[in-house]
């Protein structure tokens, strides 16, 4: 793989390639439609072992996708010379675990709720999930709205599953 510049391409470091990895979640963002519901529903595994640990373990893993999906998709950015590139989905996938994990405790419907009203959230960016996409830099930007969205998602499917169940 190389990487753009104004100069001519140049090789990928091993950090770089790392930040691919992180960034395009092993691959999903390199979908050609829908990269950001195919990266959420790459999140998808990796909830379904989180939910047999205990909810501080599930939010430890969440916090620390989050720090890497920071630095990987500033990284990713400052290559591609991009301010939001469409490959980064570690977004997505930090956003929609914060989701499930708030109903978690509820039968695997409320946990689809919560994916849809997650991507609902992501591609609407109502309010302040838009104002957070604005924070600098880039990689804080690009991890801030779906964070957000995934707050504003976990809150609705929660309050849904204790007012249904």
């Amino acid at each position: 793989m190389q990487r753009p510049d104004r100069s001519g391409a140049h090789e990928l470091t091993p950090l770089d390639r790392l930040a691919f990895v992180v960034g395009t979640w092993f691959g999903c963002g390199q979908s050609p439609k829908a990269p950001g519901t195919v990266g959420s529903l790459g999140a998808v595994p990796l909830h379904l072992l989180l939910i047999r640990l205990p909810l501080s373990v599930h939010c430890g893993v969440i916090l620390v996708i989050t720090v890497l999906g920071t630095w990987a998709s500033q990284r990713i950015s400052d290559t591609l010379s991009e301010e939001d590139p469409q490959r980064v989905v570690v977004d997505e996938v930090a956003g929609v675990l914060i989701a499930m994990a708030a109903v978690r405790a509820y039968s695997p419907a409320f946990a689809v709720a919560a994916f849809v009203l997650f991507r609902f959230f992501d591609i609407t960016k109502l309010g302040p999930i838009r104002a957070a996409e604005h924070a600098r830099p880039a990689g804080v930007g690009i991890m801030a709205d779906d964070l957000v969205a995934g707050v504003f998602a976990g809150i609705l499917a929660r309050v849904g599953a204790m007012l249904l169940s």
